[in-house]
């Protein structure tokens, strides 16, 4: 047994540690623009950079979620210590953009190791209330954007230079370090009711294995191919990443003897939506709030993050009174009000529409958490971050991509009605998972539009486009959720009404239905 005074000081390091990585998430977006001025950088290389934070967290994750009972929590929580640490000091450093690659890599694997540690600790230790403390933990990474955002954007502080505010990633590192050093880390659930590591394996079996390793499959190869051969991956990706992910999937099914959770998986499907609505939209907002806050329109995404962390923080009112799935059905509902809302409104009603909107993201991804973990504890670290690591792979992998479809095709349709002379000037061809589909050249349109007088109709198709975007995102996948979480919760209520599974409660419920 853990003392209180360590839990709670457990509980506040590792809120730090994820406020790091949220803070150094805030600065990297908003010195994109100037990294990309000062080294002549292009969008695919600025991407480049950025893509480097997100999908080593992935990565790291699910490995260490496999080790981290046999390595131990201190140790790890000390080497993300290590490599949040040399990002912030690289970015101070950086003269390159090579440099500034490596520091967000570091950054990226800390991230990884921080959520494969200090999701499983805060379950350990608020056994009795999951949703209700890993929502109060996950407040930390809209914390870190408000203060990271604050410290980018406020005057006299932002004059100090991408440098000098590179260094800002060091202020919660040192103190969450400082944290981490006395308090005894508990044993986890797991681990403490006896259960054999190869049951937790079996808790994620096939199904589970076939979805994270397609994912992980698909990003790797990507980056092998777009870093490391400097060739374009082939058209086909997706296919070949299914195949090895059926095959790993496959080996880890035979070998577990198991063919995973049914519900489980399709909580790491149900990511892939959730993952595109919280995090893939929120690429449209600064854009969308442009007409109302002019250049300041970058504080739209820290009041999006301080009313999450706010919301998130009053997360207990919540678990007390609602199941995790029926919280996740509100979240759905007022997500796809707020985008419904956002692809509509102008003026100072997008500042009501972006409300709702950032109300049904707050307490998606946490709740999701919890229900895995009150639902499979025999899982462990495993089953807990595979669902997280699932959720960010998606985005890069299938939501993002998808968004971009969406925009294309309205954009397309957008400009032919303009003018279909300037659609046949501008007029591309793009993919989706090796599906052709039209596009356009936006560079070529603009300027044919300009030519042929019609620059303010090309600026307002656009915009509209981006609009209609919004729009059948909203109808693709918060709707698909609303619908799924409440098909979930009409589950649990044939089953007497969801209740958190105990370990004990969970061998017997294996006994009795092993395919849940």
């Amino acid at each position: 047994m853990i003392s209180e005074h360590d839990k709670k000081v457990l509980f506040w390091a590792s809120f730090l540690a994820l406020l790091a990585a949220g803070v150094g998430f805030a600065y990297r977006v908003m010195v994109l623009g100037q990294w990309q001025s000062e080294f002549n950088l292009t969008g695919a290389e600025v991407g480049r950079i950025f893509g480097a934070s997100l999908w080593p967290i992935a990565v790291t994750m699910i490995l260490f979620s496999l080790i981290v009972d046999k390595v131990g929590h201190k140790p790890s929580i000390y080497c993300a210590f290590v490599l949040q640490a040399v990002s912030g000091i690289l970015s101070f450093l950086a003269d390159s953009p090579n440099a500034l690659f490596w520091a967000a890599f570091c950054a990226g694997l800390g991230h990884g190791i921080i959520e494969a540690v200090i999701n499983p600790v805060c379950a350990s230790i608020y056994s009795d209330q999951k949703s209700k403390m890993l929502n109060f933990l996950h407040a930390a990474w809209p914390a870190g954007l408000v203060a990271g955002g604050v410290v980018m954007l406020t005057p006299g502080l932002s004059d100090l230079g991408w440098h000098i505010q590179g260094l800002w990633i060091l202020v919660p590192t040192l103190i969450y370090g400082y944290l981490f050093i006395k308090p005894k880390f508990p044993v986890d659930e797991r681990v403490k009711a006896n259960v054999p590591y190869a049951d937790m394996l079996k808790e994620v079996g096939f199904l589970g294995a076939f979805i994270a390793s397609f994912l992980l499959t698909y990003e790797i190869y990507r980056v092998i191919c777009d870093y490391l051969l400097k060739v374009p991956p082939p058209e086909n990706l997706i296919y070949i990443s299914l195949g090895i992910g059926a095959l790993i999937g496959a080996v880890f099914g035979i070998f577990t003897k198991s063919m995973g959770k049914v519900l489980y998986f399709i909580l790491c499907v149900l990511m892939i939506p959730l993952a595109t609505t919280e995090l893939g939209t929120d690429a449209w907002i600064k854009e969308l709030m442009t007409p109302t806050m002019g250049a300041a329109a970058g504080w739209a995404i820290v009041a999006s993050a301080f009313i999450m962390m706010v919301l998130r923080f009053q997360a207990g009112h919540l678990t007390t009174r609602f199941s995790p799935p029926t919280i996740l059905v509100i979240s759905s509902i007022f997500s796809f009000a707020g985008l419904m809302a956002l692809s509509v409104s102008t003026g100072a009603l997008v500042w009501f529409a972006f409300i709702l909107y950032a109300v049904g993201q707050t307490f998606y991804w946490p709740t999701v958490l919890g229900l895995a973990s009150e639902q499979y504890p025999r899982g462990g670290a495993l089953s807990l971050n595979t669902v997280s690591a699932i959720g960010l792979l998606s985005v890069g992998i299938i939501g993002t991509p998808i968004m971009g479809a969406f925009s294309d095709n309205h954009t397309v349709n957008n400009v032919r009605e303009i003018s279909t002379s300037v659609y046949e000037a501008s007029k591309t061809e793009a993919s989706f998972f090796g599906v052709a589909y039209d596009s356009i050249d936006r560079g070529k349109a603009k300027a044919a539009a300009e030519t042929a007088n019609l620059g303010s109709e090309y600026s307002e198709a656009i915009n509209t486009a981006s609009r209609q975007s919004l729009r059948t995102t909203a109808l693709s996948f918060p709707l698909l959720m609303l619908v799924a979480f409440a098909l979930i919760g009409l589950y649990f209520r044939s089953k007497g009404g969801y209740k958190p599974i105990t370990l004990q409660a969970a061998d017997q419920a294996a006994e009795s239905d092993p395919g849940v």
